[in-house]
């Protein structure tokens, strides 16, 4: 957005795209949907006469609640969208370390917080697909962004009590799944950058004994393809499956070109062919120092959901 910023309000409402784009992705899992919410946000600010502008006491706050309104409908038509999708649906991988503003203050239970680095984790997005809108919106607004229940009730359209009911119920969700697709961030960051790197070397020798050594034998990989790249039609249980799944895949592309890079602020891998970004992989581990293996991968070939990269 290039409108012209004249008051202070404006120009607080013109500072928040950041922190916009930071709460869409998470509530969304998606950076191009989460883009095109904050510029429908702005589109609506600056409907607004001179006037109505300068009448809103708090912008920050307002556009808040106009993007996770919009962020909620989308979310609900998101489920019908999805029931048509192409095999597995994964959130659209983040380039980088993104984490976004800092959240507003807000008192509470330590407990009920998620750090903004930890939300942008593929684990954490994979599982906020298993609540209901509401609760997402609920829970994230809340657990990450650290906004009160009666802020978040002018976004869901219910009482505070109701949508505190809501991330109470997100919660306990999230904490109760599989604890190999919770454990993202087992091991130091170092630990993780070595494992990805010696599965980079692995998979570019098409190793299979290499690759089945640096995988939990439980491990399992979901793939994301969207019908316009190829993709596992189910998830890949276990090492060895997924090791030859791998080497054939790499035996496919010739010259595929792996690279390590961070993928939603942790270690991953980008795998380019004749210059094209083909796959993007996020990863979770299990144990620690010499016993750390990696137990879920998830690998985004949708090439819609590639252009970041």
């Amino acid at each position: 957005m290039t409108a012209p910023v004249g008051t202070d309000g404006e120009r607080g409402a013109a500072g928040e795209r950041r922190h916009l784009t930071a709460v869409a992705y998470r509530l969304l899992g998606s950076l191009t949907e989460a883009e095109d919410v904050v510029q429908e946000t702005y589109a609506r600010w600056y409907a607004l006469t001179a006037r109505q502008r300068g009448d809103i006491e708090v912008p920050a706050a307002w556009l808040t609640t106009v993007a996770g309104r919009i962020c909620l409908d989308l979310l609900r038509s998101a489920r019908v969208r999805r029931e048509r999708y192409v095999g597995a649906w994964l959130p659209e991988p983040l380039p980088g370390g993104e984490r976004g503003d800092g959240p507003p203050e807000d008192a509470g239970d330590p407990a009920e917080r998620v750090a903004l680095d930890e939300s942008v984790h593929m684990a954490f997005l994979v599982l906020l697909e298993e609540v209901t809108p509401a609760e997402r919106v609920a829970f994230v607004l809340h657990d990450v962004f650290r906004y009160s229940f009666v802020e978040i009730a002018g976004v869901v359209g219910r009482t505070p009590a109701a949508c505190r009911q809501l991330a109470s119920s997100a919660r306990r969700r999230v904490r109760g799944a599989q604890p190999g697709a919770a454990a993202a961030g087992a091991g130091s960051a170092t630990e993780q950058a070595s494992l990805v790197r010696e599965f980079q070397q692995a998979w570019q020798a098409k190793d299979i004994a290499a690759l089945v050594g640096l995988l939990d034998p439980g491990a399992v990989m979901v793939t994301d393809g969207g019908g316009l790249a190829q993709a596992a039609a189910r998830p890949v249980e276990g090492g060895e499956p997924i090791a030859r799944y791998l080497a054939h895949f790499a035996a496919r592309a010739p010259g595929l070109d792996l690279s390590v890079r961070t993928v939603n602020g942790r270690p991953g891998l980008v795998a380019r062919h004749a210059g094209t970004t083909v796959s993007v992989a996020a990863f979770a581990f299990t144990g620690d120092g010499g016993t750390a293996r990696i137990s879920r991968i998830w690998t985004v070939r949708n090439p819609d959901k590639l252009r970041a990269w």
